[in-house]
């Protein structure tokens, strides 16, 4: 998960809290990002790790949905929803 040593941000933890947040299944996640179901199942479940260019297609998909990636001093990252009034 540290590809060319630039850290990822979307952990398989990160990746189900921000599809709960959006109450989003893994083929919605998929869709919205382009990228195949079984690349997040695998993901998600540890099977393997993502390809960065992956990663931005999930996270951007994620943001559009609502999502905001934070990251947390002393805990490191996590996700929140962003309020229904800044969704458009």
């Amino acid at each position: 998960m540290n590809q060319g040593g630039n850290p990822t941000i979307l952990t398989p933890a990160l990746c189900r809290a921000a599809r709960g947040l959006l109450d989003w299944t893994q083929l919605d996640a998929a869709e919205r990002a382009g990228v195949s179901r079984s690349t997040i199942r695998d993901y998600e479940g540890g099977r393997h790790d993502i390809h960065r260019a992956t990663e931005a297609q999930l996270r951007l998909a994620f943001e559009e949905g609502g999502v905001i990636f934070a990251k947390i001093q002393e805990f490191g990252w996590g996700v929140c929803l962003r309020p229904a009034s800044d969704r458009g």
